[in-house]
């Protein structure tokens, strides 16, 4: 499960992904899909949640790693490239970003 702390010994990946109504529940599908069979069995992994807007026009992952070394193999292994052409196909636009907490708030 993710927990929000300033503990360095984490790297958190927000990733969003912009949608048309359309396509929203086929692309939470297949991300709900990579998670379950294959992202979350990776090693590293720690937690992921999944977050729609109202509108059904954007969804924004947020996926915590034991390290940026874990993600990075994750990405780059064939079967989430594989998955990523797919996931590609049903979004305009996903960009995965690596961060750092900076700060948090009770």
């Amino acid at each position: 499960m993710p927990q929000i702390t300033t503990d360095r010994a984490r790297q958190t990946v927000i990733t969003t992904f912009e949608c048309s109504p359309g396509t929203c529940t086929d692309l939470l599908e297949a991300l709900e899909d990579a998670y379950r069979d294959f992202i979350s069995k990776q090693p590293g992994f720690i937690g992921s949640g999944l977050h729609v807007n109202d509108a059904q026009t954007r969804i924004a992952n947020y996926t915590q790693w034991t390290s940026r070394e874990h993600f990075q193999a994750m990405l780059r292994s064939d079967e989430m490239r594989q998955r990523n052409r797919h996931i590609a196909s049903l979004c305009s636009r996903f960009e995965p970003v690596m961060y750092d907490v900076a700060s948090v708030f009770s």
